[in-house]
């Protein structure tokens, strides 16, 4: 089977081609933001986007007409479990309209839909950003308005808690996990049989990261709010993408923060210590979720890289349980194995 694999993000978009279970080819499409800036919506990049992809496919000599699927990372929709689903028109407009949030990943369903139509392959999501598992009394915020919502790096940290089960010789429904996704954004969810219970939604709660803010003193976060000081859209913009060390140092470059530290600026040292103390704090608060009871803690993600920040959290955790580092992320092989479940018949696509 061979399956042509689409993840974009913000200025990117990462595609591979897999043939069954091993890729042949992945590459990074990179799109200037000069030309991103031509589009007033997200979703308006689909044409453009596409336009490289091929571009791309063409100059590795990628035949189009060879491929049995496409599958693509899922964007913002309405809350569903986890697992692969056959891209729909009710999904692609909920999509476009961005019904649910406007975000990159929105873009992987709709371009696939493009190429599927093209081609008459069939075209998949797997485990979107919207996967929601939680057991009730996870919604629960404190105030009935604001119901607590899942949106998580889901991809990864389920592909990463599946390949922790398999070198572990385990299921993965059987395992008691804490999977620790540390990049732009910070998940932090605990496992329980196959399934994620609860987790920090990465734009609103939990740790600081690279750019957001995380959980903010919510009395303060309101007068900022009524200050006069920002907008709406400024406040969001502080919040999910001017935030976090950004805020802090000026930079989004974890490496470049971390070799300051390295070399003596306090300032530097601070901000990373206090990111893995707030890291460690979230792994300990969803330790009580599985009332203490875990097999492993993961910690994933671009800055499971630095094994600066690694030992750090590795420091404040390692008491609840034995701690593996998956650096890095696994979505490629994730979306594509999840398509080849499928048609293998391994697994049925779920409906949206």
């Amino acid at each position: 089977m061979k399956i042509l694999v689409i993840n974009p993000g913000s200025t990117s978009t990462k595609i591979a081609l897999y043939e069954n279970e091993t890729a042949t080819t992945e590459k990074t499409v990179r799109h200037s933001a000069d030309e991103l800036a031509e589009y007033q919506d997200v979703a308006d990049q689909d044409e453009y986007r596409l336009k490289h992809i091929k571009e791309t496919l063409e100059e590795i000599n990628v035949e189009l007409e060879e491929l049995d699927a496409v599958v693509a990372r899922g964007g913002l929709l309405r809350p569903i479990p986890g697992g692969t689903y056959k891209v729909t028109e009710t999904m692609i407009n909920d999509l476009k309209q961005a019904k649910y949030g406007e975000h990159a990943s929105n873009l992987g369903a709709i371009m696939a839909d493009i190429l599927s139509k093209e081609l008459d392959i069939p075209a998949y999501i797997v485990d979107p950003v919207a996967v929601d598992e939680f057991e009730d009394i996870a919604r629960y915020s404190g105030l009935p308005e604001l119901e607590r919502l899942s949106q998580s790096h889901a991809l990864n940290m389920k592909a990463v808690a599946r390949k922790v089960a398999r070198e572990m010789d385990r299921s993965y429904e059987d395992l008691k996990l804490i999977v620790a996704h540390l990049g732009s954004g910070i998940s932090v969810a605990p496992h329980y049989k196959g399934q994620m219970i609860d987790v920090n939604n990465a734009n609103n709660e939990g740790p600081f990261a690279t750019e957001r803010t995380g959980t903010l003193p919510v009395y303060q976060l309101i007068q900022l709010c009524y200050s006069g000081k920002y907008t709406e859209k400024e406040m969001v913009e502080r919040v999910l993408k001017k935030g976090g060390v950004y805020a802090y140092m000026g930079t989004k470059d974890i490496q470049e923060v971390e070799e300051k530290a390295k070399s003596g600026d306090e300032q530097a040292d601070m901000v990373l210590k206090a990111m893995t103390y707030q890291i460690a704090k979230e792994i300990g608060a969803m330790a009580t979720v599985l009332n203490g009871e875990l097999d492993a803690i993961v910690i994933t993600g671009g800055m499971a890289n630095s094994q600066y920040i690694v030992d750090q959290i590795k420091e404040r955790v390692s008491f609840l349980g034995p701690v593996k580092v998956e650096a890095g992320e696994e979505e490629l092989e994730a979306l594509a194995l999840g398509a080849l479940r499928v048609l293998n018949g391994e697994e049925t696509a779920k409906i949206y």
